[in-house]
Protein backbone atom coordinates (compact mmCIF):
# COMPACT_ATOMS: atom_id res chain seq x y z
CA UNK A 1 0.00 0.00 0.00
CA UNK A 2 2.79 2.40 0.83
CA UNK A 3 4.14 2.18 -2.70
CA UNK A 4 0.73 2.97 -4.17
CA UNK A 5 0.25 5.93 -1.79
CA UNK A 6 3.68 7.33 -2.60
CA UNK A 7 3.15 6.80 -6.33
CA UNK A 8 -0.21 8.62 -6.30
CA UNK A 9 1.25 11.51 -4.29
CA UNK A 10 4.28 11.72 -6.58
CA UNK A 11 2.05 11.82 -9.67
CA UNK A 12 -0.11 14.60 -8.24
CA UNK A 13 2.77 17.10 -8.01
CA UNK A 14 3.70 17.24 -11.74
CA UNK A 15 0.03 16.94 -12.73
CA UNK A 16 -0.89 19.97 -10.62
CA UNK A 17 2.07 21.92 -12.03
CA UNK A 18 0.99 21.14 -15.61
CA UNK A 19 -2.65 22.08 -14.87
CA UNK A 20 -1.57 25.39 -13.32
CA UNK A 21 0.51 26.19 -16.41
CA UNK A 22 -2.39 25.27 -18.70
CA UNK A 23 -4.71 27.46 -16.63
CA UNK A 24 -2.26 30.36 -16.97
CA UNK A 25 -1.88 29.81 -20.73
CA UNK A 26 -5.67 29.64 -21.24
CA UNK A 27 -6.13 32.81 -19.18
CA UNK A 28 -3.61 34.58 -21.42
CA UNK A 29 -5.32 33.34 -24.60
CA UNK A 30 -8.74 34.39 -23.32
CA UNK A 31 -7.59 37.86 -22.23
CA UNK A 32 -5.71 38.67 -25.41
CA UNK A 33 -8.07 36.86 -27.76
CA UNK A 34 -10.35 38.76 -30.10
CA UNK A 35 -13.65 38.40 -28.22
CA UNK A 36 -12.22 40.05 -25.09
CA UNK A 37 -9.95 42.60 -26.79
CA UNK A 38 -12.90 43.70 -28.93
CA UNK A 39 -14.71 44.57 -25.71
CA UNK A 40 -11.69 46.05 -23.92
CA UNK A 41 -8.37 46.66 -25.63
CA UNK A 42 -5.29 45.58 -23.65
CA UNK A 43 -3.23 48.60 -22.54
CA UNK A 44 -0.14 46.55 -21.76
CA UNK A 45 0.65 43.22 -23.42
CA UNK A 46 3.24 40.91 -21.89
CA UNK A 47 4.93 38.62 -24.46
CA UNK A 48 3.73 35.02 -24.11
CA UNK A 49 7.17 33.51 -23.47
CA UNK A 50 7.93 36.01 -20.72
CA UNK A 51 4.42 35.54 -19.30
CA UNK A 52 4.87 31.74 -19.16
CA UNK A 53 8.19 32.11 -17.34
CA UNK A 54 6.45 34.21 -14.71
CA UNK A 55 3.57 31.70 -14.64
CA UNK A 56 6.01 28.81 -14.10
CA UNK A 57 7.52 30.52 -11.07
CA UNK A 58 4.07 31.31 -9.73
CA UNK A 59 3.03 27.68 -10.28
CA UNK A 60 5.99 26.47 -8.24
CA UNK A 61 4.94 28.80 -5.43
CA UNK A 62 1.41 27.44 -5.75
CA UNK A 63 2.72 23.90 -5.28
CA UNK A 64 4.25 24.98 -1.98
CA UNK A 65 0.87 26.43 -0.96
CA UNK A 66 -0.80 23.18 -2.06
CA UNK A 67 1.59 21.19 0.12
CA UNK A 68 0.97 23.55 3.03
CA UNK A 69 -2.79 22.89 2.64
CA UNK A 70 -2.24 19.13 2.85
CA UNK A 71 -2.85 18.31 -0.82
CA UNK A 72 0.25 16.14 -0.96
CA UNK A 73 -0.17 14.27 2.30
CA UNK A 74 0.59 10.56 1.92
CA UNK A 75 -2.77 9.03 2.79
CA UNK A 76 -4.50 5.76 2.00
CA UNK A 77 -7.68 7.29 0.63
CA UNK A 78 -8.66 10.75 -0.55
CA UNK A 79 -12.18 12.10 -0.16
CA UNK A 80 -13.35 14.10 -3.17
CA UNK A 81 -15.15 16.72 -1.07
CA UNK A 82 -12.10 17.31 1.14
CA UNK A 83 -9.78 17.56 -1.87
CA UNK A 84 -12.02 20.09 -3.62
CA UNK A 85 -12.19 22.21 -0.47
CA UNK A 86 -8.40 22.18 -0.09
CA UNK A 87 -7.90 23.03 -3.78
CA UNK A 88 -10.30 25.98 -3.56
CA UNK A 89 -8.60 27.32 -0.43
CA UNK A 90 -5.09 26.77 -1.81
CA UNK A 91 -5.82 28.46 -5.15
CA UNK A 92 -7.56 31.33 -3.37
CA UNK A 93 -4.55 31.76 -1.07
CA UNK A 94 -2.26 31.79 -4.10
CA UNK A 95 -4.35 34.48 -5.78
CA UNK A 96 -4.23 36.64 -2.65
CA UNK A 97 -0.43 36.32 -2.64
CA UNK A 98 -0.36 37.38 -6.31
CA UNK A 99 -2.56 40.38 -5.66
CA UNK A 100 -0.21 41.53 -2.90
CA UNK A 101 2.89 41.02 -5.10
CA UNK A 102 1.40 42.85 -8.08
CA UNK A 103 0.33 45.70 -5.83
CA UNK A 104 4.01 46.39 -5.15
CA UNK A 105 5.25 45.52 -8.66
CA UNK A 106 2.78 46.28 -11.43
CA UNK A 107 5.50 45.86 -14.06
CA UNK A 108 4.88 42.09 -14.11
CA UNK A 109 1.50 42.63 -15.75
CA UNK A 110 -1.46 44.72 -14.81
CA UNK A 111 -4.39 42.60 -16.04
CA UNK A 112 -6.73 41.85 -13.17
CA UNK A 113 -8.83 39.83 -15.60
CA UNK A 114 -5.99 37.34 -16.14
CA UNK A 115 -5.65 36.85 -12.39
CA UNK A 116 -9.40 36.28 -12.00
CA UNK A 117 -9.79 33.89 -14.93
CA UNK A 118 -6.54 32.14 -14.03
CA UNK A 119 -7.86 31.53 -10.51
CA UNK A 120 -11.12 30.04 -11.81
CA UNK A 121 -9.34 27.87 -14.38
CA UNK A 122 -6.75 26.65 -11.87
CA UNK A 123 -9.49 25.54 -9.46
CA UNK A 124 -11.42 23.78 -12.23
CA UNK A 125 -8.44 22.07 -13.91
CA UNK A 126 -6.66 20.97 -10.74
CA UNK A 127 -9.95 19.71 -9.27
CA UNK A 128 -10.72 17.83 -12.49
CA UNK A 129 -7.37 16.04 -12.59
CA UNK A 130 -7.62 15.29 -8.87
CA UNK A 131 -11.08 13.78 -9.49
CA UNK A 132 -9.69 11.58 -12.28
CA UNK A 133 -6.78 10.40 -10.13
CA UNK A 134 -9.13 9.57 -7.25
CA UNK A 135 -11.40 7.61 -9.57
CA UNK A 136 -8.42 5.65 -10.93
CA UNK A 137 -7.23 5.01 -7.36
CA UNK A 138 -10.70 3.77 -6.37
CA UNK A 139 -10.83 1.56 -9.45
CA UNK A 140 -7.58 -0.03 -8.28
CA UNK A 141 -9.04 -0.47 -4.80
CA UNK A 142 -12.08 -2.26 -6.25
CA UNK A 143 -9.69 -4.74 -7.87
CA UNK A 144 -7.85 -5.25 -4.58
CA UNK A 145 -4.79 -3.29 -5.69
CA UNK A 146 -3.25 -1.06 -3.04
CA UNK A 147 -5.81 -1.72 -0.30
CA UNK A 148 -4.82 -1.73 3.36
CA UNK A 149 -5.29 -5.19 4.86
CA UNK A 150 -6.89 -4.72 8.27
CA UNK A 151 -7.14 -6.70 11.46
CA UNK A 152 -10.28 -5.43 13.21
CA UNK A 153 -10.49 -5.79 16.98
CA UNK A 154 -13.91 -6.00 18.61
CA UNK A 155 -17.43 -7.37 18.11
CA UNK A 156 -19.23 -4.31 19.52
CA UNK A 157 -21.70 -2.24 17.47
CA UNK A 158 -18.88 0.09 16.52
CA UNK A 159 -16.90 -2.82 15.06
CA UNK A 160 -19.97 -4.14 13.22
CA UNK A 161 -20.65 -0.70 11.72
CA UNK A 162 -17.03 -0.25 10.67
CA UNK A 163 -16.80 -3.69 9.07
CA UNK A 164 -20.06 -3.15 7.20
CA UNK A 165 -18.83 0.21 5.88
CA UNK A 166 -15.47 -1.24 4.83
CA UNK A 167 -17.06 -4.29 3.17
CA UNK A 168 -19.52 -2.18 1.19
CA UNK A 169 -17.19 0.63 0.11
CA UNK A 170 -14.05 -0.25 -1.81
CA UNK A 171 -13.37 3.52 -2.05
CA UNK A 172 -12.12 3.43 1.54
CA UNK A 173 -9.09 1.44 0.42
CA UNK A 174 -9.48 -0.98 3.32
CA UNK A 175 -10.17 -4.70 3.57
CA UNK A 176 -10.86 -6.58 6.79
CA UNK A 177 -8.93 -9.85 6.43
CA UNK A 178 -9.01 -10.86 10.09
CA UNK A 179 -11.14 -10.03 13.12
CA UNK A 180 -10.42 -10.56 16.80
CA UNK A 181 -13.35 -10.54 19.22
CA UNK A 182 -11.25 -9.76 22.28
CA UNK A 183 -7.78 -8.80 23.42
CA UNK A 184 -6.05 -11.33 25.66
CA UNK A 185 -2.78 -13.25 25.96
CA UNK A 186 -3.89 -15.78 23.33
CA UNK A 187 -4.33 -12.98 20.78
CA UNK A 188 -0.79 -11.70 21.27
CA UNK A 189 0.54 -15.25 20.96
CA UNK A 190 -1.21 -15.68 17.60
CA UNK A 191 -0.68 -12.13 16.28
CA UNK A 192 2.86 -12.54 14.82
CA UNK A 193 1.76 -15.55 12.77
CA UNK A 194 -1.49 -13.86 11.68
CA UNK A 195 0.35 -10.68 10.67
CA UNK A 196 2.76 -12.63 8.50
CA UNK A 197 0.19 -15.01 7.02
CA UNK A 198 -2.52 -12.41 6.28
CA UNK A 199 -0.04 -9.62 5.43
CA UNK A 200 -1.73 -7.18 7.81
CA UNK A 201 -1.03 -3.48 7.16
CA UNK A 202 -2.89 -2.02 10.13
CA UNK A 203 -4.87 -2.88 13.24
CA UNK A 204 -8.09 -1.03 14.00
CA UNK A 205 -9.39 -1.24 17.55
CA UNK A 206 -13.17 -0.81 17.57
CA UNK A 207 -13.97 -2.09 21.05
CA UNK A 208 -14.78 0.72 23.53
CA UNK A 209 -14.62 -1.75 26.44
CA UNK A 210 -10.88 -2.35 26.09
CA UNK A 211 -8.78 -1.37 29.09
CA UNK A 212 -5.92 1.11 28.90
CA UNK A 213 -3.53 -1.83 29.31
CA UNK A 214 -5.07 -3.63 26.30
CA UNK A 215 -4.73 -0.51 24.14
CA UNK A 216 -1.16 0.04 25.30
CA UNK A 217 -0.23 -3.55 24.42
CA UNK A 218 -1.77 -3.20 20.94
CA UNK A 219 0.05 0.08 20.32
CA UNK A 220 3.35 -1.40 21.48
CA UNK A 221 2.87 -4.44 19.24
CA UNK A 222 2.12 -2.25 16.21
CA UNK A 223 5.20 -0.10 16.85
CA UNK A 224 7.46 -3.12 17.14
CA UNK A 225 6.04 -4.69 13.96
CA UNK A 226 5.81 -1.44 11.93
CA UNK A 227 2.04 -1.68 11.58
CA UNK A 228 -0.37 1.26 11.63
CA UNK A 229 -2.72 1.47 14.59
CA UNK A 230 -6.10 3.19 14.58
CA UNK A 231 -8.62 3.52 17.37
CA UNK A 232 -12.36 4.05 16.83
CA UNK A 233 -13.65 6.13 19.73
CA UNK A 234 -17.29 5.36 20.51
CA UNK A 235 -17.94 8.31 22.85
CA UNK A 236 -20.77 7.45 25.25
CA UNK A 237 -21.84 4.84 22.67
CA UNK A 238 -23.56 7.65 20.73
CA UNK A 239 -23.72 8.95 17.17
CA UNK A 240 -20.99 11.62 17.21
CA UNK A 241 -18.90 12.60 14.22
CA UNK A 242 -18.23 16.34 14.39
CA UNK A 243 -15.31 16.48 16.80
CA UNK A 244 -12.03 18.29 17.11
CA UNK A 245 -8.95 17.17 19.01
CA UNK A 246 -6.73 19.71 20.75
CA UNK A 247 -3.71 18.59 22.75
CA UNK A 248 -3.01 20.43 26.01
CA UNK A 249 0.13 19.50 27.93
CA UNK A 250 0.40 16.43 25.74
CA UNK A 251 -3.13 15.29 26.61
CA UNK A 252 -5.56 15.09 23.63
CA UNK A 253 -8.87 16.76 24.50
CA UNK A 254 -11.82 15.71 22.34
CA UNK A 255 -14.37 18.48 21.80
CA UNK A 256 -17.87 17.72 20.54
CA UNK A 257 -18.91 20.63 18.34
CA UNK A 258 -22.33 21.74 17.17
CA UNK A 259 -23.51 21.98 13.58
CA UNK A 260 -21.86 24.67 11.41
CA UNK A 261 -25.29 25.34 9.87
CA UNK A 262 -25.85 28.53 11.81
CA UNK A 263 -25.94 32.23 10.99
CA UNK A 264 -24.89 32.98 7.43
CA UNK A 265 -24.68 29.28 6.62
CA UNK A 266 -28.39 28.91 7.26
CA UNK A 267 -29.20 32.02 5.22
CA UNK A 268 -27.08 30.86 2.28
CA UNK A 269 -28.60 27.38 2.34
CA UNK A 270 -32.10 28.84 2.26
CA UNK A 271 -31.25 31.12 -0.67
CA UNK A 272 -29.85 28.14 -2.59
CA UNK A 273 -33.00 26.15 -1.79
CA UNK A 274 -35.24 28.88 -3.22
CA UNK A 275 -33.17 29.45 -6.37
CA UNK A 276 -32.48 25.80 -7.22
CA UNK A 277 -35.95 24.45 -6.38
CA UNK A 278 -37.58 27.16 -8.51
CA UNK A 279 -35.18 26.33 -11.33
CA UNK A 280 -35.92 22.60 -10.91
CA UNK A 281 -39.67 23.20 -11.19
CA UNK A 282 -39.11 25.09 -14.44
CA UNK A 283 -36.66 22.58 -15.95
CA UNK A 284 -38.55 19.45 -14.87
CA UNK A 285 -41.99 21.00 -15.40
CA UNK A 286 -42.71 19.07 -18.64
CA UNK A 287 -41.63 15.77 -17.03
CA UNK A 288 -43.82 16.47 -14.01
CA UNK A 289 -46.81 17.21 -16.26
CA UNK A 290 -46.31 13.91 -18.11
CA UNK A 291 -45.96 12.06 -14.82
CA UNK A 292 -49.16 13.64 -13.50
CA UNK A 293 -50.97 12.63 -16.68
CA UNK A 294 -49.71 9.05 -16.42
CA UNK A 295 -50.81 8.81 -12.77
CA UNK A 296 -54.27 10.10 -13.64
CA UNK A 297 -54.75 7.75 -16.60
CA UNK A 298 -53.45 4.70 -14.72
CA UNK A 299 -55.86 4.91 -11.80
CA UNK A 300 -58.68 7.24 -10.68
CA UNK A 301 -58.07 9.64 -7.83
CA UNK A 302 -55.95 12.64 -6.97
CA UNK A 303 -52.62 13.12 -8.74
CA UNK A 304 -50.83 14.49 -5.66
CA UNK A 305 -50.54 12.43 -2.48
CA UNK A 306 -50.11 14.37 0.76
CA UNK A 307 -48.12 12.33 3.25
CA UNK A 308 -47.75 13.54 6.86
CA UNK A 309 -44.09 13.85 7.92
CA UNK A 310 -42.07 15.27 10.79
CA UNK A 311 -39.76 18.16 9.95
CA UNK A 312 -37.37 20.49 11.72
CA UNK A 313 -37.75 20.57 15.52
CA UNK A 314 -40.62 18.08 15.33
CA UNK A 315 -42.90 20.30 13.22
CA UNK A 316 -45.42 18.20 11.26
CA UNK A 317 -46.10 18.99 7.60
CA UNK A 318 -47.42 17.31 4.45
CA UNK A 319 -44.88 16.16 1.87
CA UNK A 320 -46.16 16.33 -1.68
CA UNK A 321 -45.69 13.30 -3.92
CA UNK A 322 -47.18 11.96 -7.10
CA UNK A 323 -49.61 9.25 -6.02
CA UNK A 324 -48.09 5.82 -6.54
CA UNK A 325 -50.80 3.74 -4.82
CA UNK A 326 -54.47 3.20 -5.57
CA UNK A 327 -56.51 6.03 -4.09
CA UNK A 328 -58.39 3.84 -1.58
CA UNK A 329 -55.09 2.67 -0.05
CA UNK A 330 -53.57 6.13 0.50
CA UNK A 331 -53.20 7.06 4.16
CA UNK A 332 -54.29 10.68 4.16
CA UNK A 333 -57.01 12.81 5.68
CA UNK A 334 -58.46 13.22 2.17
CA UNK A 335 -59.24 9.49 1.99
CA UNK A 336 -62.70 8.58 3.38
CA UNK A 337 -61.42 5.02 3.87
CA UNK A 338 -58.33 6.16 5.77
CA UNK A 339 -58.88 3.87 8.78
CA UNK A 340 -59.21 0.78 6.57
CA UNK A 341 -56.12 1.82 4.63
CA UNK A 342 -54.12 2.25 7.85
CA UNK A 343 -55.25 -1.16 9.12
CA UNK A 344 -54.19 -2.82 5.85
CA UNK A 345 -50.79 -1.13 6.01
CA UNK A 346 -50.21 -2.38 9.55
CA UNK A 347 -50.96 -5.93 8.36
CA UNK A 348 -48.57 -5.57 5.44
CA UNK A 349 -45.84 -4.21 7.72
CA UNK A 350 -46.13 -7.24 9.99
CA UNK A 351 -46.08 -9.71 7.08
CA UNK A 352 -43.81 -8.08 4.49
CA UNK A 353 -41.60 -5.44 6.08
CA UNK A 354 -37.92 -6.12 5.38
CA UNK A 355 -36.58 -3.47 7.76
CA UNK A 356 -36.00 -3.53 11.47
CA UNK A 357 -36.49 -0.64 13.88
CA UNK A 358 -39.01 2.21 13.66
CA UNK A 359 -38.91 2.46 9.85
CA UNK A 360 -40.72 -0.03 7.65
CA UNK A 361 -40.27 -1.08 4.03
CA UNK A 362 -42.93 -3.31 2.48
CA UNK A 363 -41.65 -5.77 -0.10
CA UNK A 364 -43.79 -6.29 -3.23
CA UNK A 365 -46.39 -3.83 -1.97
CA UNK A 366 -49.73 -4.89 -3.58
CA UNK A 367 -51.17 -1.37 -3.17
CA UNK A 368 -48.78 0.16 -5.73
CA UNK A 369 -50.06 0.82 -9.25
CA UNK A 370 -48.22 0.00 -12.47
CA UNK A 371 -47.20 3.63 -12.99
CA UNK A 372 -46.46 3.85 -9.27
CA UNK A 373 -43.77 1.18 -9.53
CA UNK A 374 -42.05 3.13 -12.30
CA UNK A 375 -42.13 6.53 -10.63
CA UNK A 376 -40.96 5.05 -7.31
CA UNK A 377 -38.06 3.25 -8.94
CA UNK A 378 -36.99 6.47 -10.69
CA UNK A 379 -37.93 8.79 -7.78
CA UNK A 380 -40.22 10.78 -10.09
CA UNK A 381 -42.86 10.54 -7.36
CA UNK A 382 -40.75 12.88 -5.19
CA UNK A 383 -40.47 15.76 -7.70
CA UNK A 384 -43.42 17.71 -6.19
CA UNK A 385 -41.30 18.06 -3.03
CA UNK A 386 -39.57 20.98 -4.74
CA UNK A 387 -42.77 22.85 -3.78
CA UNK A 388 -42.17 21.85 -0.14
CA UNK A 389 -38.69 23.34 -0.49
CA UNK A 390 -40.04 26.62 -1.82
CA UNK A 391 -42.51 26.76 1.08
CA UNK A 392 -39.65 26.34 3.53
CA UNK A 393 -40.86 23.00 4.91
CA UNK A 394 -37.98 21.07 3.40
CA UNK A 395 -34.50 21.69 2.05
CA UNK A 396 -32.93 20.31 -1.11
CA UNK A 397 -30.39 18.46 1.03
CA UNK A 398 -31.02 17.12 4.51
CA UNK A 399 -32.03 14.10 6.59
CA UNK A 400 -34.74 11.79 5.29
CA UNK A 401 -38.21 12.80 6.63
CA UNK A 402 -40.29 10.15 8.40
CA UNK A 403 -43.89 9.74 9.51
CA UNK A 404 -45.06 10.77 13.01
CA UNK A 405 -45.82 7.16 14.00
CA UNK A 406 -42.27 6.22 13.00
CA UNK A 407 -40.71 9.14 14.87
CA UNK A 408 -42.58 8.10 18.04
CA UNK A 409 -40.45 4.93 18.07
CA UNK A 410 -37.11 6.78 17.78
CA UNK A 411 -34.45 6.27 20.41
CA UNK A 412 -33.36 9.49 22.11
CA UNK A 413 -30.12 9.79 20.11
CA UNK A 414 -32.01 9.27 16.84
CA UNK A 415 -34.11 12.39 17.47
CA UNK A 416 -31.03 14.51 16.73
CA UNK A 417 -31.88 14.19 13.03
CA UNK A 418 -34.92 16.41 13.67
CA UNK A 419 -32.59 19.34 14.32
CA UNK A 420 -32.72 20.61 10.73
CA UNK A 421 -35.07 20.64 7.76
CA UNK A 422 -35.49 17.27 6.02
CA UNK A 423 -34.19 17.03 2.48
CA UNK A 424 -35.41 15.95 -0.93
CA UNK A 425 -32.06 14.19 -1.10
CA UNK A 426 -29.31 13.67 1.42
CA UNK A 427 -26.20 11.80 2.44
CA UNK A 428 -28.15 8.70 3.44
CA UNK A 429 -30.11 8.75 0.15
CA UNK A 430 -27.00 8.77 -2.03
CA UNK A 431 -25.35 6.16 0.19
CA UNK A 432 -28.02 3.50 -0.12
CA UNK A 433 -31.36 5.14 -0.81
CA UNK A 434 -34.17 3.15 0.92
CA UNK A 435 -32.02 0.02 1.35
CA UNK A 436 -30.06 1.27 4.38
CA UNK A 437 -30.77 -0.01 7.86
CA UNK A 438 -32.20 2.74 10.03
CA UNK A 439 -29.19 2.97 12.37
CA UNK A 440 -26.96 3.50 9.28
CA UNK A 441 -29.33 6.17 7.98
CA UNK A 442 -29.21 8.00 11.33
CA UNK A 443 -25.42 7.79 11.43
CA UNK A 444 -25.09 9.34 7.95
CA UNK A 445 -27.71 12.03 8.56
CA UNK A 446 -26.06 12.93 11.88
CA UNK A 447 -22.70 13.19 10.15
CA UNK A 448 -24.22 15.51 7.54
CA UNK A 449 -25.76 17.76 10.17
CA UNK A 450 -22.53 18.02 12.15
CA UNK A 451 -20.31 18.51 9.10
CA UNK A 452 -22.52 20.61 6.82
CA UNK A 453 -20.77 22.73 4.23
CA UNK A 454 -21.63 24.31 0.89
CA UNK A 455 -19.25 21.89 -0.82
CA UNK A 456 -20.90 18.88 0.85
CA UNK A 457 -24.32 20.06 -0.36
CA UNK A 458 -22.95 20.54 -3.88
CA UNK A 459 -21.41 17.05 -3.81
CA UNK A 460 -24.69 15.42 -2.71
CA UNK A 461 -26.71 17.31 -5.34
CA UNK A 462 -24.15 16.39 -8.01
CA UNK A 463 -24.23 12.70 -7.09
CA UNK A 464 -28.01 12.35 -6.69
CA UNK A 465 -28.88 12.05 -10.43
CA UNK A 466 -26.34 9.24 -10.85
CA UNK A 467 -27.88 7.33 -7.93
CA UNK A 468 -31.30 7.50 -9.60
CA UNK A 469 -30.01 5.45 -12.52
CA UNK A 470 -28.78 2.65 -10.26
CA UNK A 471 -30.98 -0.41 -10.02
CA UNK A 472 -33.57 -0.02 -7.30
CA UNK A 473 -36.66 -2.10 -6.66
CA UNK A 474 -39.94 -0.28 -6.27
CA UNK A 475 -41.68 -1.14 -3.04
Amino acid sequence: MRRVELLVTAILVPLDFIMLLIAAWLAYRIRFGEPVTDIRQAVYTLPLDEYLRVAAVISLVMLVIFAWNGLYAVVGTRRIVDEFRKIFLACSTGVMVLIVLFFFNRDLFSSRFIILIGWILSVVLVAFTRFIVIQIERSLFSKGIGVHRVLLVGNHRTAITLKSAIDHSSALGLKVVEQADKVDDNLFIKLPKVIKLKKIDEIISADPTLTRLDIARLIEFCKNNHIDFKYAADIFDSQVSHISIRPIAGIPLVELRGTPLQGWGRIFKRLMDIILSALALIVFGPIMLLTALAVRINSPGSVIYKNRRVGENGKVFDTLKFRSMKQEFCITDDNPKNEEALKLEQELIQKRSIKEGPIYKIKDDPRVTTVGKIIRATSLDEFPQFINVLKGEMSLVGPRPHQPREVEKYEDYQKATLGMKPGVTGLSQISGRSDLEFFEEVRLDTYYMENWSIILDAYILFKTPFILFKKRKAV
